[in-house]
């Protein structure tokens, strides 16, 4: 009944597509580094400490919790409130648990422990019962307010210490850091109750999926309040994104909204944070060693003397998690560091005159200086580069003030120095000309398809290279870097770093090879170049002077699907019901011109065409960019192209909505048969267990229990969950159509074998025998053309369900506390969808042929098509709002 409707050359078509969708998806899950983030373990047992919250409160928010993190004799100290610590709050995400505040925590206690406990932070952690609040947005609002009424609780636990604070800094994971940026729209809220803001891995820029209104109506609220008020807002915030390995969040999702960069806001990938250089998946940012040893020293920096809290000093603040997070020069912080120093003492001076020199200690305890005299050089060179291996406590590169024999005093050129992970040398330093250093290489084009490559070959001896990918700037641009090196006389193991650079986001990655060695580098990037950015990325390459090195681009097609995929995977739903719908659109048809429904994977092939959708999306978005048609278009209160939402997001690659859209109807086309070849066995299951049902002899009968059943189902929904009401609704309609399948298959099996009949019909004259053999094969008939259109119909059902399970899910895990879903974003849509799916599922072809309305009914699921990809791309729960649409005029076909 499926199969055999699709020519061979389709299906090989829709086998390619499902081939290109599963590399794209390789890409995003498996097509990243190993992980390299170091596990943090507690030396001592973990303890929560459950704060006593007013009874009020507790009642108010009876699923919500606040602990106090403790090990070992600290936690049992602090069972005996008041505290004396530093208040830090940690605030779990989409189904995060409070433990995860435990890595950071045991950290910070071990580093207290180091000083004697000069200073100490004590770390709280929520429990906001592990909710789904990335899919369900209903309760961030709920979250926001409970962790204001924590805030408020926690500052009381310090009163009466000499040094009780008024603030609490806040650690955000995921979703935490969005409701911790949220806590400044609400109106009783002061904003100096937070001193910092630090979020991990937090969607700040839009959901990475909108499955229902309440969640984009916060991520505006929250977004419009942080840009309009950017220059009020003082609070020091910290985005930091996992990279590719985080293939739940992107990265790009993570950088603060551009309006809202202003001095006290920063974002970074952890792949470029200083000493921690690896990309981290969405739940191990919490745990990685590296980069929570790294927050750990930047909170310990940003410790007052005076105050012992956290500095209130907006500057400090910030150039404290510059100095770990964005450039550390391999030193310990100072907050007003000594730029001039004296070179004084019982010191050896040793005068280098060559271009390119090199030393190595053995356990030398007198201070030698190198001097470079510049006058030799400022003619032949334009630059001087250095490597060192000396600790990250000491000065070693200084400017010269003077002129004279011996330098008394020089200008400390060491923060000025760039950290990068410790290799096989002690000082190696050179003069060179930028211009032979520099090299530009252009990166070959998008639709190479990685058949041909560019290279470029690195002859001189030199230490370090810029080679600047030009043309390398779109998110849909995805290579392989290839980096061959050859050593000569190389006895030693020889380490070379390559450094990838974006200049226009903190997304640098790192990329340590062993040579002589063939690297490959994946290229690709988070962010999109800004329009007015006119630097290059560069990849920056630490060599040694034994080895050449050659450098090869090439286009990696499984990348750029990857890279579809990565950023547009989540409007594949939208793309999947508009195919669905043009097939659906075409069914009707079909059955209005010609009186019967042809297959569904017939009128898939016929009718998904992207002609049909994508010129009407860009038409509109043209005709936007004139004021006429933008007053109109608002006049009528229509939302916001999704397409001009993508293009201010820099999420426009070129034919990515045909892309999307060949996924979509792939995606339709195996989800249809799916469909029909799970009908199909059901029937079979009905058939071995049940009695043989037989065709409905009245076609035109609704049956009785129908207002009753509707009745029931439509209480679920107000007194429960619309979308648990939905999905009975939805299994309802399956057991119908099951049940119909059951009966033309018995009808079918009996046909040839009824001798009861047969005799039966032999006393009945010819003109009667005649009519009633015609009246059962239109029955037959009839039963086929609606299995065919039911089973359309249950593939646009089952995307309907899928996009309400968020909230089933989350109303199924709040039971025990909430009965009733409220907010419930299914509610309005399982009123109308109900009686609509029970009279569809009493309905056969044969009662609508004639009906007045189906020839309108048929011509609007096109419409309906362009709809979804226009609205539905990036808001998916509008998506079923154009479904039921079709749906509800079908029904009303019955009875018009």
């Amino acid at each position: 009944m499926f199969l055999h409707s699709v020519n061979l050359w389709n299906v090989a078509f829709y086998a390619l597509m499902v081939f290109m969708a599963t590399l794209g998806l390789w890409d995003v899950f498996f097509g990243f580094e190993e992980n390299k983030c170091s596990m943090s373990y507690m030396f001592e047992y973990p303890e929560y400490q459950k704060i006593a919250l007013p009874k009020k409160l507790a009642k108010r928010y009876p699923a919500y919790e606040l602990y106090l993190y403790g090990e070992g004799s600290y936690a049992e100290e602090h069972k005996i409130l008041p505290l004396t610590g530093i208040p830090v709050l940690f605030l779990p995400g989409n189904a995060g648990s409070y433990k995860q505040v435990r890595s950071v925590g045991s950290i910070a206690l071990r580093k207290a422990e180091d000083i004697d406990f000069k200073y100490h932070f004590d770390f709280f952690s929520v429990n906001f019962n592990e909710e789904l609040v990335a899919l369900y947005g209903g309760s961030l609002q709920k979250q926001t307010k409970f962790v204001h009424e924590c805030i408020k609780t926690i500052l009381k636990l310090y009163k009466g210490q000499e040094f009780a604070p008024k603030s609490v800094a806040i650690i955000g994971h995921s979703m935490g850091g969005l409701v911790a940026r949220a806590l400044l729209t609400l109106k009783n809220f002061k904003q100096d109750l937070i001193n910092l803001l630090i979020t991990q891995a937090t969607p700040h820029v839009a959901p990475v999926l909108p499955l229902d209104r309440f969640i984009t109506d916060f991520y505006m609220t929250v977004n419009n309040y942080w840009i309009l008020n950017a220059r009020h807002i003082n609070l020091t915030t910290l985005s930091v994104a996992g990279g590719f390995r985080d293939y739940q969040v992107r990265s790009g999702l993570t950088f603060l909204p551009k309006l809202s960069h202003h001095t006290s806001a920063l974002s970074v990938v952890s792949s470029a944070v200083p000493k921690t250089w690896v990309s981290t998946d969405h739940l191990s940012i919490v745990w990685c060693k590296q980069l929570q040893l790294t927050t750990i020293r930047a909170f310990f920096d940003l410790i007052d003397a005076d105050t012992k809290q956290i500095t209130q000093n907006p500057k400090k603040k910030l150039s404290v998690l510059n100095h770990h997070f964005i450039r550390h020069p391999a030193k310990h912080f100072e907050e007003n560091p000594a730029i001039i120093s004296d070179l004084t003492g019982t010191s050896m001076w040793v005068p280098v005159k060559v271009s390119k020199w090199t030393y190595v200690a053995y356990n030398e305890s007198d201070k030698i200086y190198f001097t470079f005299p510049l006058a030799n050089h400022r003619k032949i060179y334009t630059h001087v580069y250095c490597q060192s291996t000396m600790l990250d406590t000491n000065s070693w590169i200084f400017g010269c003030i003077n002129s004279t024999s011996m330098c008394r005093q020089g200008i400390d050129l060491s923060w000025k120095a760039e950290l990068l992970p410790t290799i096989k040398f002690v000082v190696d330093c050179e003069f060179f000309k930028k211009e032979t250093r520099t090299i530009q290489l252009p990166v070959t084009h998008l639709f190479s398809f990685g058949l041909s490559s560019r290279k470029v070959l690195l002859n001189t001896s030199g230490l370090f290279y810029n080679i600047e990918l030009l043309n390398f700037g779109q998110i849909y641009q995805a290579f392989k870097i290839n980096v061959v090196s050859k050593c000569s006389g190389v006895k030693e193991e020889i380490t070379s770093i390559y450094k990838l650079h974006i200049p226009w986001s903190y997304e640098d990655s790192l990329t340590i090879a062993q040579v002589p060695s063939s690297t490959e580098i994946s290229l690709k990037l988070h962010i999109a170049q800004p329009e007015n950015e006119s630097q290059v990325a560069l990849l920056k390459m630490y060599t040694s002077s034994d080895c050449q090195y050659e450098v090869t681009v090439k286009t990696s097609f499984s990348q750029i699907l990857g890279q579809v995929v990565r950023f547009h995977g989540g409007a594949l739903p939208a793309y999947v019901t508009s195919s669905i719908l043009l097939a659906y659109g075409g069914q009707l048809y079909s059955l209005f011109s010609t009186g019967h429904c042809l297959e569904y994977a017939t009128m898939l092939d016929k009718q998904a065409k992207p002609y049909k959708v994508d010129p009407f999306v860009l038409m509109i978005k043209f005709l936007l960019g004139y004021k006429w048609f933008k007053e109109l278009w608002d006049v009528l209160l229509l939302p916001e192209l999704d397409a001009i939402v993508l293009t201010s997001q820099s999420m426009c690659f070129p034919l990515v909505s045909l892309v999307l859209f060949l996924f979509g109807t792939c995606t339709a086309y195996w989800g249809g048969l799916l469909s029909s070849t799970s009908v199909k066995l059901l029937s079979s299951l009905w058939l071995a267990l049940k009695r043989p049902p037989e065709l409905p002899k009245d076609i035109k009968m609704i049956s009785l229990d129908l207002p009753f059943l509707t009745t029931v189902l439509i209480i679920v929904s107000w007194t429960t969950c619309g979308a648990f009401a939905i999905l009975l609704t939805y299994l309802y309609y399956v057991y119908k159509i099951v049940h119909l399948q059951a009966s033309l298959a018995t009808f079918k099996n009996s046909q040839t074998v009824n001798l009861k009949h047969s005799r039966r019909n032999e006393k009945k004259s010819n003109h009667h025998k005649d009519s009633t053999v015609h009246y059962l094969h239109l029955s037959a008939n009839d039963a086929e053309d609606s299995l065919r259109m039911h089973n359309t119909v249950i593939n646009l059902l089952t995307w309907i369900v899928l996009l309400s399970m968020p909230s089933l899910i989350y109303w199924l895990k709040n039971l025990r506390y909430y009965f009733k879903l409220s907010p419930d974003p299914c509610k309005p849509l399982a009123f109308i969808l109900i009686p609509t799916m029970a009279i569809l599922g009493n309905t056969h072809t044969v009662s609508i042929k004639s009906s007045k309305l189906l020839k309108t009914t048929s011509q609007f699921p096109l419409p309906l098509a362009v709809g979804v990809i226009a609205f539905g791309s990036a808001h998916l729960y509008r998506v079923p709002c154009f479904v039921f649409i079709p749906l509800l005029l079908h029904a009303l076909c019955n009875f018009m």
